[in-house]
């Protein structure tokens, strides 16, 4: 069962639990639980109508309990009562700034453990140097009314995977805080890696629901590849496999009119767009590409994409596993690629856009938003089936082409927020913090229902 209430501490009594009249508990209990801790209690009715759970001060201090006065869910099972989920955000990058604690991510951290009281449960953040293994304790840092606290927990319930980069991903000390919680404690660990871009598409060519989203993609093999690829599609991309926030993304253009090739992409140097002709592929790669390791790119094929003055549009489209495993589309917005630009991304002059800015037809604008949540739903559901791990929610970028076809251009396992700067997307915002933590309570049933359903 699963229900929510308020947590409050008294004196008045040692080794007791009270419940309220109205809770159904249809088995006796005998312990209590918060995060990893459980401790033997006695379990009473209160003895008026007060709708909380109150618990003795001893108990409290035993299962390391923070006061925070916000309202928890209870999970009854084998006679045991756990209120939670405490939900464990791990990531790196700490500072030794309390008002800053994870240098210019506070901000976004800070919004994300707001949503505490929305969805009734307990998250802190951590680094691996908050462990301390001896006792089973995290010294989180929880975000309340007046700032950051460094507060003693129990391990928790379920962790939410928000290293930055791949970089501190591979760190071994990550990856061994990763195995020793996982095998110690069985803990569900949800989001965990960046996707790789090539990993993802050969994993989703198994799913035939879905090929009709996925373009032409390729490891670079050789010359001879991509002059097909460009005598097929007229245009291509060149990207790095392990890439991200839209770097080192090259466009490809054969014009058969000059018999000449033309390169598009970012000069991070001079922080410009930049068109460059060349008169054979060899020369393009040889000069654009030179110095770097071309078995590290993939190409993909172009799509001739909707425009709107005259500029590419994408549309970036979130989704959430919710509180019962299920996903949804939880934001989707308009991208247009800034003047030159290969790319949608803000840094190289992209604007984001509402989707009643990019469709001013209501009837086209009901039409485009019904293919891309169709297709965000169809692509979660085969990347959650073909991808090991809990994945709890993925960020996309699609395409409409010009017969209104969807195509997946990327998934992202830690998709950016920056589309959530847009005035109009505040509510969306909102809706993906809250999703992104609600899961963890699905998560925390399903570990003490039929833990098994969840490492199968």
């Amino acid at each position: 069962m699963r229900s929510r209430y308020q947590i409050e501490i008294t004196d008045e009594s040692t080794g007791s639990v009270f419940l309220p009249n109205e809770l159904e508990v249809k088995t006796a209990l005998y312990h209590i639980a918060f995060g990893t801790i459980s401790i033997d209690a006695k379990f009473r009715q209160q003895q008026d109508n007060r709708q909380k759970i109150t618990i003795s001060k001893d108990i409290a201090e035993k299962i390391k309990f923070p006061d925070m006065k916000i309202p928890l869910h209870l999970f009854i099972q084998d006679e045991t009562l756990m209120i939670g989920p405490l939900i464990g955000i791990f990531t790196s990058g700490f500072t030794p700034f309390p008002m800053r604690p994870v240098g210019e991510r506070t901000m976004f951290f800070a919004k994300l453990l707001s949503v505490s009281k929305n969805i009734g449960a307990l998250p802190f953040l951590f680094g691996e140097k908050h462990i301390n293994w001896e006792h089973g304790t995290i010294n989180g840092l929880f975000y309340h009314l007046d700032g950051w606290k460094s507060i003693e927990v129990p391990i928790p319930n379920v962790i939410y995977d928000r290293l930055p980069n791949r970089k501190s991903e591979r760190q071994e000390e990550q990856r061994q805080v990763k195995a020793r919680l996982q095998s110690e404690y069985l803990i569900p660990w949800y989001n965990p890696g960046f996707f790789n871009k090539l990993d993802i598409n050969e994993r989703l060519q198994q799913e035939e629901s879905i090929l009709q989203y996925l373009p032409e993609t390729q490891p670079f093999t050789s010359f001879s590849a991509i002059e097909r690829m460009l005598a097929d599609y007229g245009h291509v991309y060149i990207k790095p496999i392990n890439g991200s926030l839209g770097l080192g993304i090259h466009q490809v253009i054969y014009d058969k009119h000059e018999h000449a090739y033309y390169c598009r992409y970012r000069d991070y140097k001079t922080d410009s767009n930049k068109l460059r002709k060349f008169p054979t592929l060899e020369a393009l790669m040889t000069h654009v590409f030179a110095g770097k390791k071309l078995n590290r790119l993939l190409v993909q094929q172009g799509i001739h994409l909707l425009r709107k003055v005259q500029r590419p549009i994408d549309f970036r489209v979130h989704t959430n596993k919710d509180e019962n495993g299920n996903w949804n589309v939880t934001a989707i917005a308009g991208k247009i690629a800034g003047t030159g630009s290969v790319t949608t991304h803000v840094k190289n002059g992209g604007e984001v856009k509402s989707i009643n800015e990019i469709f001013e037809d209501k009837n086209e604008q009901v039409q485009a938003v019904d293919k891309l949540e169709k297709a965000a739903i169809a692509l979660s559901k085969a990347i959650d089936e073909q991808i090991e791990g809990i994945i709890g929610e993925i960020g996309f970028d699609l395409g409409l082409d010009r017969e209104g076809n969807v195509w997946l251009f990327e998934a992202n396992s830690k998709p950016g927020r920056s589309i959530f700067n847009h005035p109009q997307l505040k509510d969306f915002d909102l809706l993906t913090r809250k999703l992104s933590l609600s899961f963890s309570i699905y998560l925390t049933e399903q570990m003490m229902a039929s833990p098994e359903e969840l490492f199968k």
